[in-house]
């Protein structure tokens, strides 16, 4: 990163309250960077650029669409560009043929991105690119949200300028995006009114392709990560995965996380036969120290592929995070450890529907919760109401990311 991106990154932690200039500052230095590529390079029609949470992981459906253009005949000659913000931890990918790393938002990044005939992220772009003629966008998002994002999100929860500036964001993705692999019909209603999306954007609903390792995992491969992650065999593991605040946001630091849960009770309960995954969502810059829970607790927050970790998991704790629409999949318990679901509510967030529909137990108070969690590890049953979540979203449980692939393929007319 650049002295330029550093003060300006630096200047926009400070504080939300005086994000408006310094943004409007940084948009307009990166449109520069891009353009001057725009200028001097064509469309490589045979060029695909790709991207996941903004540089900082190789997952989600990006990876698996790049995995699947892999063994596809028909894109081996493609070069394959990802965009890291640590590049160098991710040279294994350069195992693949014709792949390229870039760091994000070097001037390589604007440069591939200016010439790659597609684009597959899972977030929104850095503002300063835009489409050319002879691109096709692949925006496959990161997740059914519960929670309301983009244009949908009320009047009430932010300024007006800031609510403003969301929409923006999003209906210029909206008027780029050519299609959004979707999981189920909800998701496509919802992302249509979100992003606003135009015309030129086709919504494909055959599944989620950040799943795929969900419907063909072996227990070789669990072994193999618990191995990797240093989990004894004979434990139980609970996965800990609780969303960012708005109201959480540190002076000169960003979005913080004050833990709402007592891990001290939970080991002196469960210690001899679970251990804790936790996992903190990717917004969230502070970190934790739990030296003083020894092997009960391991911090996941930085490994790559959460799906991994859903593998793994037996059980589920989140709150207002997307998680466990995609780990319902496995059809194992989730508890929903809301303990500040009113002021979260009422003050931050407004959700798509009722927490009646979720498929798991809700707790609205901050407490113990170890018993709770000891009883759905010792006996739990998938009953009607997490068959009936399923129905609704997660009707194409499968495989999809080849089959999104072809249909991409078949749809743009620039691809083999």
């Amino acid at each position: 990163m650049g002295k330029i991106e550093k003060t300006v990154k630096k200047i926009v932690n400070l504080t939300p309250g005086i994000k408006e200039a310094s943004v409007r500052v940084y948009h307009k230095y990166s449109q520069l960077r891009y353009r001057k590529y725009v200028k001097k390079y064509p469309v490589d029609s045979h060029m695909i650029m790709f991207e996941s949470y903004m540089g900082r992981k190789y997952s989600c459906s990006p990876r698996a669409m790049f995995e699947a253009m892999c063994e596809d005949s028909r894109y081996r000659e493609y070069k394959k560009v990802w965009a890291f913000t640590e590049p160098e931890k991710h040279r294994y990918l350069e195992k693949y043929p014709n792949t390229i790393l870039v760091k994000y938002r070097s001037e390589d990044y604007y440069r591939y991105y200016a010439c790659a005939g597609m684009w597959i992220t899972n977030y929104l772009l850095d503002y300063g690119i835009e489409k050319r003629p002879g691109q096709i966008y692949v925006q496959t998002w990161h997740g059914t949200p519960l929670k309301k994002i983009g244009c949908d999100v009320p009047r009430l929860e932010l300024s007006k300028k800031e609510r403003e500036r969301t929409c923006n964001e999003y209906k210029r993705e909206g008027q780029m995006i050519d299609f959004m692999p979707s999981p189920s019909p909800f998701y496509t209603e919802k992302v249509k009114s979100a992003f606003c999306l135009g015309e030129q954007a086709k919504v494909l609903e055959f599944g989620y392709p950040r799943n795929d390792d969900l419907f063909r995992y072996t227990e070789k491969k669990c072994e193999d990560i618990k191995r990797e992650l240093g989990i004894p065999a004979d434990k139980k593991v609970i996965l800990y995965a609780p969303t960012w605040r708005q109201n959480q946001h540190t002076a000169g630091e960003g979005f913080t996380y004050s833990l709402g849960i007592d891990f001290g009770s939970m080991k002196a309960r469960l210690g001899d036969k679970a251990v804790i995954l936790f996992r903190t969502h990717y917004f969230i810059s502070n970190s934790f120290d739990f030296s003083k829970y020894g092997d009960f607790i391991k911090d996941v927050s930085s490994y790559d592929e959460i799906n991994d970790l859903y593998l793994v998991s037996d059980l589920l704790i989140t709150d207002y995070s997307s998680v466990f629409f995609d780990y319902a999949n496995l059809e194992r318990p989730i508890l929903f450890y809301m303990y500040d679901y009113e002021a979260y509510r009422e003050e931050m967030k407004d959700f798509y529907f009722g927490i009646e529909l979720l498929p798991g137990p809700v707790i609205k108070e901050e407490r113990d919760i170890s018993e709770d969690v000891e009883r759905l590890l010792e006996g739990f049953t998938v009953d009607n109401v997490y068959r009936r979540f399923n129905e609704i979203f997660n009707p194409h449980r499968k495989v999809c990311g080849g089959e999104m692939v072809r249909e991409i393929t078949s749809l743009s007319p620039d691809t083999p």
